[in-house]
C-alpha cells in the first residue's frame, strides 16, 4: 500500500497503536543513511510521527544538519508479514509542551513512562507518505 496520510484504513492505524520497536532512518551529512531502533508514535490527526531522543544523539544531529527545511526521514515497523513506513520532513523540537506530548504518547503506546532526561528533545516528522502491508 502506498497512500495519502489522510486516507488510511483502520487496520493500518491500529498497527501504529500496537507496541512495536521501530527504526528511524536519517541522512548523514555525507548523504548515507543512518538507521537506528527507536520508539515511534503516530498522530494521524495532526499528520505527525514523534520520536523522543537525546539532543546529543546522532539522529538529532543528522536532522539539525539538514537545516531549517528539515531532513527527509522514514520510520518503519515490522511484525511478520505486516509492515508500515511513514516518510516526511523531520524537525527537532525543544519546546517543553511538545516534549511532554511526545512523552505522553510514548507512555500510551509502549506502556511505560520514559526515563527522565533533561536533554530530551522530540524529532517531529511531518508525514507526507505512508506505505505498508497489513
Amino acid at each position: 500500500m502506498t497512500s495519502n496520510p489522510q486516507e488510511l484504513d483502520p487496520e493500518y492505524l491500529a498497527f501504529w497503536r500496537e507496541r512495536h520497536l521501530c527504526t528511524l532512518t536519517t541522512p548523514r551529512p555525507d548523504g548515507s543513511p543512518h538507521v537506528v531502533p527507536v520508539g515511534v508514535t503516530y498522530d494521524p490527526e495532526h499528520g505527525l510521527a514523534r520520536v523522543i531522543a537525546d539532543k546529543a544523539s546522532r539522529k538529532v544531529r543528522n536532522v539539525l544538519a539538514a537545516g531549517p527545511e528539515g531532513a527527509r526521514v522514514a520510520v518503519c515497523q515490522v511484525d511478520g508479514r505486516r509492515w508500515a513506513t511513514l516518510e516526511g520532513r523531520a524537525h527537532v523540537r525543544t519546546e517543553p509542551e511538545r516534549i511532554a506530548e511526545a512523552e505522553r504518547r510514548y507512555a500510551q503506546r509502549y506502556g511505560r513512562t520514559p526515563r527522565v532526561n533533561p536533554a530530551r528533545v522530540v524529532v517531529e516528522i511531518e508525514v507526507a507518505r505512508v506505505m505498508g502491508h497489513g
